[in-house]
């Protein structure tokens, strides 16, 4: 275990494109981050576990605890253990009766598990290397222009005015006043 690094939950992202979600783990210590895609059920059961929503009935991650406990397992961390083909493998790690077992997982099962235990967050110093990323640091001391200098755009050619002028057409068959009208009360009757 002395090739992994201890990690923490940063935060949970939303790609706005996909239902893709982005664990974002920090290094413990260290301004270097690794980013994990997962599921959207996945990192809901990372985000109720994380906020300690008390739910009705067990979820999946919250049994699958249950029944470690039941049978007198303890879960002790996970583990980002490797990275292949952008595709990243964890572990969990339990002791039950003196031995310790090492679970195949998806990282963010064992992610899902670890919030609930309260267990460390452990990735492999090979995977934190080829993955992990750390914010530039080198800012610039002036700041840069907000926008480019503005520049005239070009003309429109014969293809984009024909294109343009349906809307132009339906605009000018808007009757503006008439819209107005309606949409002032009536005046009183004198």
């Amino acid at each position: 275990m002395s090739d992994m690094i201890q990690v923490q939950i940063d935060s949970i992202r939303v790609h706005l494109m996909a239902p893709h979600r982005v664990v974002v783990l920090k290094e413990v210590n260290s301004e270097r981050y690794l980013t994990i895609w997962v599921g959207s059920y996945e990192s809901e059961a990372i985000t109720v576990a994380l906020q300690e929503v008390e739910m009705i009935r067990p979820l999946t991650h919250d049994l699958i605890k249950n029944i470690f406990t039941a049978f007198n397992a303890r879960i002790v961390r996970v583990e980002i253990s490797r990275l292949q083909d952008d595709i990243f493998y964890g572990n969990i790690i339990i002791t039950a009766n003196g031995v310790e077992t090492s679970i195949d997982s998806r990282p963010s099962d064992a992610i899902a598990l670890a919030v609930r235990a309260h267990v460390p967050i452990m990735v492999s110093q090979k995977v934190m290397e080829s993955a992990g990323q750390i914010p530039d640091q080198d800012l610039p001391e002036t700041p840069a222009p907000l926008a480019p200098t503005q520049k005239e755009p070009p003309p429109l050619t014969e293809e984009g005015n024909d294109r343009l002028s349906v809307f132009k057409n339906f605009i000018d068959k808007l009757d503006i006043d008439d819209a107005d009208k309606k949409d002032k009360p009536d005046s009183p009757a004198t």
